[in-house]
């Protein structure tokens, strides 16, 4: 049995929790998200934490027992205080501006690329070469942050590319000249 399963998810001060049917519907001063659990898995909220259980003992609903409770703590989070990450863009010319719900990357491409932003995700540009993508969805959030990363992941030569802030860049040794 799950460890992560079988601990209660506590909700703060501020934040709803509503579990019917299935449905779990969290409300917060950030906003409100919803989960449905599968049919194998019992979710009841009891005073002030949220207690995941299993309906059955298959195989499914043992591999969803803590995938369920750590969604449910995600959206506790994620309404309560939000989720952010921050991009850093390094190179000669490379920069990113933001122009209505869309962000123009020039990544050294002979062409511009435009992404457009998800409904829930806030973005925010700051000084052409930060990018700081915030929202209450953790895999929202960190899914708009690996799209814009992929459009040019950092080289290991020059550290030209996109990176997160926290990530550890190494570098390489370029040719030497004999």
């Amino acid at each position: 049995m799950s460890r992560i399963g079988k601990q209660p998810v506590l909700i703060p001060t501020g934040v709803t929790v509503e579990a019917a049917a299935g449905t779990v519907t969290v409300k917060g001063s950030k906003g409100e998200s919803a989960y449905t659990a599968p049919d194998c898995i019992a979710v009841q909220v009891e005073g002030s934490s949220v207690v995941v259980s299993r309906t059955d003992g298959s195989r499914h609903s043992a591999t969803m027992f803590g995938t369920v409770r750590s969604i449910i703590n995600n959206m506790v989070i994620g309404v309560s205080t939000g989720y952010k990450k921050t991009l850093l863009i390094e190179g000669v010319g490379y920069k990113a501006q933001l122009k209505g719900t869309e962000v123009v990357l020039s990544l050294g491409y002979s062409h511009d690329i435009i992404y457009s932003i998800p409904v829930g995700i806030k973005l925010d540009v700051q000084g052409g070469t930060t990018i700081v993508i915030e929202g209450i969805d953790k895999q929202a959030v960190g899914q708009v942050a690996a799209c814009i990363r992929d459009f040019s992941p950092v080289e290991p030569y020059k550290g030209k590319g996109v990176r997160y802030s926290d990530e550890q860049v190494r570098r390489k040794e370029g040719k030497a000249v004999a």
